[in-house]
């Protein structure tokens, strides 16, 4: 793994007593997208409840990687979340293993310190030592210059989207 700069914020791995705080950064994360899209007036916040149950489950899975840093007032600064998925292997897809950015949020009263670029390199690094051969993400327009920066590029195919 890569060696943190003395001023990069501390990342770490999520645990069990994190739970309430990723839940508020997940729920500011949809409330900062906007849009019908991301946050339907619709949803209730059932959603809530069921990504609790997933998150605990994944706060263990080797396929996930959640990470945080700590803010000074106790609560989580910001976090991110990378998957690692098992397709099948191509010619453009040597292993099959495929990664995933599934969001990465930072409270706004910890904005602009670097704790998003943290997070990502810490998955980068992560993404690496598992060997994926991709790793995909989808940006908000205020993360796409971040995620640019890291060599995230565009997708040589338009990604596309069904909800059934």
């Amino acid at each position: 793994m890569r060696q943190r700069p003395d001023n990069a914020p501390a990342v770490r791995q999520a645990v069990d007593h994190d739970l309430v705080e990723l839940l508020r950064l997940r729920a500011l994360l949809f409330e900062d997208l906007g849009g019908d899209f991301f946050n339907p007036a619709s949803a209730d916040g059932g959603w809530l409840d069921a990504l609790a149950v997933v998150l605990k489950e994944q706060l263990t899975d080797d396929s996930v990687r959640v990470l945080v840093v700590d803010g000074a007032d106790g609560r989580l600064a910001a976090c991110g979340i990378g998957t690692l998925e098992q397709r099948l292997p191509g010619p453009h897809l040597a292993n099959g293993r495929i990664g995933h950015v599934v969001g990465v949020v930072t409270d706004p009263a910890h904005r602009r310190q670097g704790h998003s670029r943290a997070i990502m390199r810490a998955l980068q690094d992560w993404f690496r030592d598992r060997e994926a051969a991709r790793v995909d993400l989808y940006a908000s327009a205020e993360g796409e210059p971040l995620y640019r920066d890291l060599g995230f590029t565009d997708l040589p195919d338009p990604a596309l989207y069904w909800r059934p």
